[in-house]
């Protein structure tokens, strides 16, 4: 399976956003983050850990992700899409695209905008509403290193493996741990519910809700 990054992907993408009921949440107590879901070419930047990426797919669509710096206080070293707290006065829209432009250095417009998934509410105290972004061909990055310690471009068609998403049951929850296999590695939830309610929703046109997934033990901090 491939996915060009194309129009004709574009579009089908922003059909499948403006028909998808997204879910809000609003909690006094919670902060407010934004997360930009990014689409990108893999160009010669594609990157799957474990994974030699074939030159062919150089023309293939892809999620832009990072490995957040070890020099984070929240989450560090996790995989996750550019994004953070949303500021004063800032909409959420304005707050992914900042973010985006100060972790990897794309400055995209708010046309580059197609749409929103569903808010998830992480345990570390914050409501994260998904922003999906296309960038399309953007052949450089440059990405902050006191935020950012790698950026890579996941082909979606990695994200469609039939070993895709992984359960797995915790003593914690009555709900299990989602992850998305990428190569050799897994991510996790919240970045991996992200993925998978993209996949449904974007590439299949399924109304899949992710919100009740578990968040492994390291993410609540």
């Amino acid at each position: 399976m491939s996915y060009e990054c194309n129009d004709e992907l574009q579009n089908a993408i922003s059909k499948q956003l403006a028909r998808f009921a997204i879910q809000t949440t609003s909690q006094a107590d919670l902060s407010s983050a934004a997360v930009a879901i990014t689409i990108v070419d893999v160009g010669m930047g594609a990157d799957i850990p474990g994974i030699d990426v074939p030159n062919s797919w150089s023309n293939e669509a892809a999620l832009l992700l990072t490995r957040r710096s070890e020099k984070l206080r929240n989450h560090p070293g996790q995989w996750a899409f550019p994004g953070g707290r949303v500021e004063p006065g800032e909409s959420i829209v304005e707050a992914a695209l900042r973010e985006m432009h100060e972790e990897v250095g794309l400055d995209l417009p708010a046309a580059a905008v197609l749409g929103c998934l569903d808010d998830f509410v992480t345990r570390s105290g914050f409501v994260m509403t998904p922003v999906v972004v296309w960038a399309g061909s953007c052949a450089q990055i440059d990405f902050n290193p006191d935020e950012v310690a790698s950026v890579h471009r996941i082909p979606l068609a990695e994200f469609m493996r039939e070993d895709a998403p992984k359960l797995d049951v915790v003593d914690s929850s009555e709900h299990p741990v989602l992850r998305m296999p990428v190569g050799l590695e897994a991510i996790a939830t919240p970045t991996a519910a992200l993925i998978y309610q993209f996949r449904e929703v974007c590439l299949k046109g399924l109304d899949t809700r992710v919100g009740h997934f578990e968040q492994p033990q390291f993410a609540w901090k």
